[in-house]
């Protein structure tokens, strides 16, 4: 079998993680998941959303939060390896990134969407395909003025939650496009748990021959059917070596109601059962690829331990079987 002996792993919980969450997770929960995952070793981390808090009130504290990763005492020995990453879907979330950067307290790396699916991305961000990259080839460029760097992200690579399937080869075109806009990096994203471990490999393979940068491809998986791992492990064989993943395998779709009050605009989930959403497990996959001899740089008991942290954050179980059974024991425990 072959595969990375080294891998780049982002934690995207306090932003993909928390925005599906039914109640605001208090400002001082996400800033202390934040911090102890820089402690353990992530030096990506998606930290929160500056579009309109309007329609994601998970996120009206973005300025508070950005403000106080960047004045914590407890990572400020680390902060400057690290990117903070900003979801910025549409113009006033760009300019707001951006001025906050000038200012010295912004994050230093946004994220902008397409995705293959017109009805999806019309849905995601409001405007037609055609709309969306003619503000993404004027605003990337004055972000990348600003000093940010910009991940330009492709959804719904392999099916869509409104159309249903969807063609891969469109995808790697997309990516190839935001390269050549001045993108830094390009996630490829399962939005819905729609990618199965056979056209995984497929698309990845088809990627790298098109574009034969690894570490500009990041990988982002949803685990809806129970087959993240899997997939996991079929982008680790095509070669893929940068992942990104929640604790607890929570998030997906923004909630549409949040602490008892309805979200305007948000419409209904698109899944049947809207607590099964999530993308695959942090704690799961970081214990399988140090299992499996695979350098993932972090301190894995630590991960483990955000992990039982974060369940009691959000108040229930989550889906982690790694913090319920614990890392496979490396020496013999003495016991017959």
């Amino acid at each position: 079998m072959n595969y990375p002996k080294k891998v780049t792993l982002g934690d995207i919980t306090v932003r993909d993680g928390f925005q599906h969450e039914e109640i605001f997770i208090p400002t001082e929960a996400k800033l202390w998941v934040a911090e102890q995952l820089i402690l353990a070793g992530y030096k990506h981390i998606e930290l929160t959303n500056l579009g309109n808090p309007q329609g994601m009130p998970q996120f009206k504290d973005s300025d508070i939060l950005l403000r106080s990763i960047r004045s914590s005492r407890k990572v400020a020995h680390l902060i400057d390896s690290v990117s903070i990453t900003a979801i910025t879907i549409r113009e006033k979330a760009i300019e707001r990134a951006i001025q906050a950067r000038k200012e010295g307290w912004g994050p230093n790396r946004i994220l902008l969407m397409v995705s293959t699916s017109e009805s999806h991305h019309r849905k995601n961000s409001g405007l037609s395909l055609a709309e969306y990259w003619a503000m993404a080839e004027k605003w990337v460029p004055l972000a990348r003025e600003a000093g940010l760097k910009v991940n330009g992200t492709v959804s719904t690579i392999w099916g869509c939650p409104i159309e249903g399937p969807t063609e891969m080869s469109k995808a790697v075109e997309f990516a190839k496009r935001w390269f050549e806009i001045g993108a830094n990096d390009v996630e490829h994203a399962d939005h819905d748990g729609s990618a199965s471990p056979d056209r995984v490999y497929k698309y990845y393979s088809m990627l790298l021959d098109a574009i034969p940068r690894p570490e500009k491809q990041i990988v982002h998986f949803h685990t809806t059917r129970g087959w993240g791992l899997a997939n996991v492990l079929a982008a680790l064989q095509a070669g893929m070596v940068n992942f990104e993943s929640t604790m607890g395998g929570i998030g997906g779709q923004p909630a549409n109601f949040v602490s008892g009050v309805p979200v305007s605009g948000t419409g209904s989930y698109y899944y049947k059962d809207p607590n099964i959403t999530g993308l695959v497990s942090t704690e799961d996959m970081v214990v399988m690829m140090d299992e499996m001899g695979i350098d993932t740089q972090l301190d894995v008991d630590k991960v483990l331990e955000i992990g039982s942290m974060v369940e009691r954050i959000v108040g229930r179980r989550l889906r982690s079987e790694a913090i319920r059974n614990g890392r496979i024991p490396k020496d013999m425990t003495g016991r017959g």
